[in-house]
């Protein structure tokens, strides 16, 4: 038969909050509200730019993309070592 070793209880104290500390944890929690909003606003307006673009029927580019710009690459130097 196994034995269970039960783990000895710890004692928690909640203590309030009072003063600056207080102060500080409303302030940060005010802080990630105000940010949240934040992002929920810039989606609400991403979010209908999108549907103005899908009423207007604009589609997306015909070309590909690409992230270098065009034109010859610069020709580096390589590395000297000693």
């Amino acid at each position: 038969m196994d034995t269970v070793e039960e783990k000895p209880r710890m004692e928690v104290r909640v203590e309030p909050l009072r003063g600056l500390p207080l102060v500080k944890e409303v302030a940060a929690a005010v802080g990630r509200a105000l940010g949240l909003t934040l992002l929920w606003g810039l989606e609400i307006v991403r979010d209908s730019y999108f549907r103005l673009l899908d009423r207007l029927n604009v589609r997306p580019r015909h070309k590909r993309a690409s992230a270098f710009p065009p034109g010859q690459p610069k020709k580096r130097k390589a590395p000297t070592t000693r």
